[in-house]
């Protein structure tokens, strides 16, 4: 092959691989609005990413299995008293950082995964070596994360499997959050006509911002003219900053599904009041969301919800409150995030006793009695977006 005819098949194979990814994007969008689309878009998935199988997953803190509201290419449920075996391990999935690929042979060797029940009875029999995971949301009480099962023939997992994940997190994540907060057919959805009776406010946005539609609860966040209102027609964000971010995410979105990349997936706003709310663009420029797009000339739909105490600040919070110290206060947070007194003398390296100590201290300073009640009193600091 000459150097022309060489450039060429690189040039081509970019070309379909990039087609391949908006394609993919596009499906994924779809499915937050489509939730019977979800099997269709992980069988997508795991093939873009390499794997065989594919899952979503809740998880609430120190229970050591999931909730797997959409899954494909592997049996379910998973078996809960195998499961345990390698709790360490698959807890390992649901505390890494948002959007960061994460492996089961980066939590534990694969020598050492291989003895395990769960291997043996579960995995091994459908072929299946090793699983690739990104958080999606976290709050204190939960995870939800998206995973690729790896067959034998697909190998360990690469870092091709991570580069592939790195391009389609950000769009899962998007979609997984959007899609919780309405489930409606799609038909209804497809044109927005449904959507008035949505707890969060909606409004439909040229590239622009050019303001086309707003639902009753999005109407109401205008008319307090707080964190968004519109001005000539255009909706405006009370805060310069958040301004510029959500016009770089209109303006995004009427370029295209992967255009909007990482842009808009979380946008907070604040009200004067201190009152928290967030934000999610759902851009409308193709796929089963373009007959919204085209009835409402509308490039984007932002979602805006009401949050609470943001996760970020609970610790502070709640030390302040309770008048915990330091250290109390450490304990408190992992009991929520890392689990009972063993795992956590584990984690800071101390004696169980000790931990008890800590314990019984905070149990006397919350007024509370059982670890969780703990967790339940750190879960009414938090901001989970979604119920």
């Amino acid at each position: 092959m000459n150097t022309v005819s060489h450039l060429r098949s690189i040039s081509h194979g970019a070309f379909d691989h990039q087609q391949q990814l908006s394609d993919l994007i596009g499906i994924i969008y779809d499915a937050a609005i489509e939730p019977s689309l979800w099997q269709r878009t992980l069988e997508t998935i795991a093939l873009f990413v390499g794997g065989s199988g594919a899952g979503l997953f809740c998880k609430d803190v120190g229970v050591p299995h999931a909730v797997i509201p959409h899954s494909v290419g592997f049996e379910r449920p998973l078996p809960v008293a195998l499961f345990r075996q390698i709790y360490s391990a698959a807890e390992g999935h649901f505390l890494g950082d948002l959007e960061v690929p994460i492996a089961t042979t980066d939590l534990m060797p694969f020598a050492a995964y291989a003895q395990t029940d769960f291997y043996r009875q579960w995995a091994e029999p459908q072929g299946l070596i090793d699983f690739l995971s990104v958080v999606l949301d976290r709050t204190v009480i939960s995870s939800a994360i998206f995973g690729v099962f790896r067959h034998k023939r697909n190998g360990m997992v690469d870092d091709q499997a991570r580069r592939q994940m790195r391009l389609i997190a950000p769009h899962v994540r998007r979609a997984v959050l959007i899609g919780r907060m309405f489930e409606f057919k799609a038909a209804e959805v497809a044109t927005f006509d449904a959507l008035d009776g949505l707890g969060a406010g909606m409004y439909l946005v040229d590239g622009t911002g050019r303001l086309i539609h707003a639902n009753v609860a999005g109407n109401a966040i205008l008319g307090a003219s707080d964190i968004l209102s519109s001005v000539s027609g255009r909706l405006v964000a009370g805060d310069a900053q958040v301004d510029r971010a959500l016009r770089e995410v209109f303006a995004a979105a009427g370029q295209g599904d992967a255009a909007l990349g990482v842009k808009g997936i979380a946008v907070p706003l604040i009200g004067r009041d201190g009152e928290r709310y967030v934000a999610h663009a759902l851009p409308l420029t193709s796929g089963a969301r373009r007959r919204a797009g085209v009835v409402y000339t509308a490039a984007a739909a932002l979602f805006v919800r009401k949050a609470a105490l943001a996760v970020s600040s609970a610790p502070e919070a709640i030390g302040s409150a309770f008048k915990l110290t330091p250290t109390e206060l450490r304990v408190l947070m992992a009991i929520v995030e890392v689990g009972g007194v063993p795992e956590v003398a584990a984690a800071f390296g101390i004696a169980e006793t000790t931990v008890r100590t800590h314990v019984t201290r905070l149990f006397a300073k919350t007024g509370t009695s059982r670890q969780a009640d703990l967790v339940k009193l750190v879960a009414g600091y938090a901001t989970p977006l979604a119920d």
